[in-house]
C-alpha cells in the first residue's frame, strides 16, 4: 500500500496536466557539433596484365596450273539434198447419181 498512494498522485497529477496549458518557454542553446572522424586510405591500384601476342598466320598454297584447252572437231559436211518425186495426176470425176422422185419422207445423210 506503501505505493499505491504515490501511484494514485501521479496520475492525478497526469491528468490535471492536460487540462493546464501553459505558454512555451524559449528555445534552448544549439549543441555542440560532433568531430568527423579520419577519412581512411584508398587502396593502390592493381596493374594491368599484359597483352598476349598473335600467333603467325600461314602461308597461302601455291595456285596450280590450268589444265591445256582442247582442239574442237572438225564439222562435217552436210549431205545433198534429195529431189522432190513428180506430182501425181488427178482421178477423172465420177458422175453424179441419177435424181429420185421427190417423197415426203426426208433422209439426212451425215458428211464425212
Amino acid at each position: 500500500m506503501k505505493y499505491s498512494k504515490t501511484v494514485v498522485a501521479a496520475l492525478a497529477t497526469l491528468a490535471l496536466a492536460g487540462c493546464i496549458s501553459l505558454p512555451t518557454g524559449p528555445a534552448g542553446p544549439q549543441g555542440a557539433t560532433g568531430d568527423t572522424g579520419a577519412t581512411g586510405y584508398t587502396g593502390a591500384t592493381g596493374n594491368t596484365g599484359n597483352t598476349g601476342a598473335t600467333g603467325y598466320t600461314g602461308a597461302t598454297g601455291n595456285t596450280g596450273n590450268t589444265g591445256a584447252t582442247g582442239y574442237t572437231g572438225a564439222t562435217g559436211s552436210t549431205g545433198a539434198t534429195g529431189y522432190t518425186g513428180a506430182t501425181g495426176d488427178t482421178g477423172a470425176k465420177g458422175n453424179t447419181g441419177a435424181r429420185g422422185t421427190p417423197s415426203d419422207t426426208v433422209v439426212i445423210v451425215p458428211a464425212r
